[in-house]
């Protein structure tokens, strides 16, 4: 058993501002041993993504207590009995959604969330079943397979990727979610050509990561579209060869043969399918509260021969992806250090999910240590 100090959120849907009703929580916790197949990590960096802050407002219910974060790099410090193929002192990238390598999802040509994975993730439990997290002889909830948010995290095997130490612990973080969710939406689901225009609608930090994925692939044209202007402007310093609001886009006809929607709100999603050209295809990675409705024409999709599809986790399989992604990055061409706005320590959550909220930050990278 270790001591460590976590950010645990007691209950979901606190009002903001956050600085102020203090949702989360930086206290003392017990950390069991890692089991067989699992491995414990000293986290260096966290990134902070909308999935935390929808956990905190209601929007993603979770059982609670449970320790956020869930998009992390970090040193392995003991690794379980089975668990032959990393070694202490390797760095890792944590991601989300464990694959176990055996359901039918995992299996399936088409990556799809892995079923015990998925089951875990919405238990609030590791893939091996149970928690390793404990205050005062009570559990507390893992987030994501990962929780990240503190000093130590026992996590699965199957939740990390190894990365060499060129790649510095806050730029790894990023490729845990952001990179993976919003490049994987673009690579693996709507699959540009040369000569394509790809829109992304909603610009935090999945979806600038979609920019600056769409960004590296030849002769493509990339469009940006959010409501809010810094953003509007953020993209434009990244390189997207136009950025613009909903309503520009809308005015002036724009349409794309892909189409990113990457903001989890209705409104976007009907943005995102009214720009989709005839052929086109849009990709939905957003995450809205469960109970969110669009209303859209079937006719449009058939007649059109339109596509719309969901991308959980960029339909991503992170052993394969997130090491070719690296290799983009080492070449120049995926710069995601530009996607963090601010470094943060885990005393400064509440303020943090403020400035997310308000839309004024892409990554803030809590620093634990």
């Amino acid at each position: 058993m270790t001591t460590i100090k976590g950010a645990v959120l007691d209950a979901i849907g606190t009002a903001g501002p956050y600085a102020a009703s203090r949702p989360l929580h930086v206290v003392e916790l017990d950390l069991a041993a890692p089991g067989p197949t699992e491995i414990l990590v000293r986290v260096e960096a966290a990134g902070l993504c909308h999935s935390d802050l929808s956990v905190v407002d209601g929007n993603r219910p979770r059982p609670v207590p449970m320790l956020l974060g869930h998009e992390a790099a970090g040193i392995v410090e003991r690794v379980g009995a089975n668990v032959h193929d990393l070694d202490v002192g390797r760095r890792v990238v944590m991601t989300f959604l464990p694959r176990c390598g055996t359901c039918g999802a995992c299996a399936s040509d088409v990556p799809t969330p892995c079923e015990p994975g998925s089951a875990a993730n919405g238990a609030g439990e590791l893939l091996a079943g149970g928690t390793r997290l404990s205050r005062a002889g009570h559990a507390v909830r893992h987030h994501l397979g990962v929780s990240a948010f503190a000093t130590h995290a026992v996590v699965d095997r199957r939740s990390v990727v190894p990365v060499d130490h060129d790649v510095p612990a806050e730029v790894a973080a990023l490729f845990g979610c952001a990179v993976l969710t919003g490049g994987g939406a673009v690579i693996n689901s709507g699959r540009p050509r040369a000569g394509d225009r790809v829109v992304v609608v909603g610009l935090g930090g999945v979806g600038m990561a979609a920019v600056l994925t769409a960004l590296s692939v030849a002769d493509v044209e990339v469009i940006a579209v959010d409501t809010v202007p810094d953003k509007i402007a953020s993209a434009t310093a990244l390189g997207a060869h136009r950025a613009m609001s909903p309503d520009r886009a809308l005015a002036d006809g724009l349409k794309a043969r892909v189409v990113i929607e990457a903001a989890g709100h209705p409104s976007a999603l009907d943005t995102a399918l009214a720009l989709t050209a005839p052929g086109g295809i849009t990709v939905t990675v957003g995450l809205p509260h469960p109970d969110a409705r669009v209303i859209m024409s079937p006719l449009e999709l058939v007649a059109q021969g339109r596509s719309l599809v969901g991308s959980y986790l960029g339909s991503a399989v992170p052993d394969r992806d997130i090491p070719v992604f690296i290799e983009l990055w080492r070449r120049g061409r995926l710069p995601v250090e530009h996607l963090v706005s601010g470094h943060i320590g885990l005393g400064d959550l509440n303020e943090a999910m403020d400035e997310l909220a308000a839309g004024r930050s892409l990554r803030q990278i809590v620093t634990p240590c």
